[in-house]
């Protein structure tokens, strides 16, 4: 017998690029950004439903289905102490019984992202991490040891975080051989953005959501420069090749239902284009909401 279960999502803000030793800064802006384009979107309810085109469906959308929690304690000179006030947010909103959106920010939020979800119960964590970089360095002399290079490379190594459940997807280019040595030897899968493309967006999926399935919870950890810049121009770094904007929402609306939190984070309106791609970060959580809001559980 199947049981539907009805969500609810909070989402919280970090205005934090202080880990971006590399590529621009800006994503501090990101939030507030995504949270006005978010209006735009959410004048569309009505009655409590709202409307899918894509699917020719309409949606539970109550005034709780997404509620913002605000920003978590960030301190601009204080990386360690803004970590971990994010990852104390998102193990808030879980212990509250509600999944949690982290809007970076800089891609050093990963970690505690995947800290706090972790942190939040018994069992396994899998991480489905898109973004056209690894982050699994280690460190060096001028990112340390949690830039926005390094947050996979810190979840893979938190207790709860299976490894061999976790995936990266979207990746593209160059990256160093000490992160494939790494990928290698924790068995983590890669699906490169070419692989995508050649393969299409459903049967990755599938691929993935087969992978993570014997994991407790999953975490979607959403570097926005795993679209391609022709659709994100406002994002940290520019690496050609990624998604299209329709490949990035049609996984997000694929991926939410199984899904427990997400993070999304590297959103530059420093960068951006009329606000191009804060708009698309804004869909991106809108589509993770509306159809993530109802799971069926065997």
């Amino acid at each position: 017998m199947s049981v539907s279960t009805t969500r609810r999502f909070t989402l919280l803000g970090a205005p934090f690029d202080g880990a971006a030793t590399l590529g621009w800064p800006g994503s501090r802006y990101a939030p507030a950004r995504i949270r006005a384009a978010m209006g735009w979107i959410l004048q569309r309810r009505e009655d409590g439903r709202i409307y899918c085109l894509d699917h020719g469906t309409t949606h539970p959308f109550p005034e709780d289905l997404l509620t913002d929690g605000g920003d978590v304690a960030t301190v601009a000179h204080d990386l360690t102490a803004t970590l971990a006030a994010a990852a104390d947010a998102v193990r808030a909103a879980l212990a509250g019984g509600r999944v949690p959106v982290l809007l970076g920010g800089d891609d050093s939020l990963l970690f505690p992202a995947a800290r706090g979800l972790a942190e939040s119960g018994p069992g396994s964590v899998a991480v489905v991490h898109l973004d056209a970089h690894l982050d699994l360095l280690d460190r060096n002399e001028q990112q340390g040891t949690h830039s926005h290079s390094s947050g996979m490379r810190r979840a893979s190594e938190l207790p709860n975080v299976d490894v061999s459940r976790s995936l990266q997807l979207a990746s593209r280019h160059f990256n160093f051989p000490s992160s494939l040595a790494y990928r290698e030897e924790r068995g983590l899968r890669n699906i490169p953005a070419a692989e995508i493309h050649r393969r299409g967006v459903d049967p990755v999926v599938d691929d993935v959501l087969a992978h993570v399935a014997g994991a407790d919870r999953v975490l979607l950890a959403f570097d926005i420069d795993c679209v391609d810049p022709a659709h994100a121009p406002g994002a940290g770094a520019h690496e050609p090749g990624g998604l299209t904007s329709y490949q990035a929402l049609h996984l997000v609306q694929r991926l939410a239902p199984h899904v427990d939190a997400m993070v999304l984070t590297e959103v530059n309106p420093l960068t951006d284009l009329h606000d191009q791609t804060a708009n698309l970060a804004a869909y991106l959580v809108a589509h993770f909401v509306v159809h993530g809001a109802s799971t069926v559980e065997s």
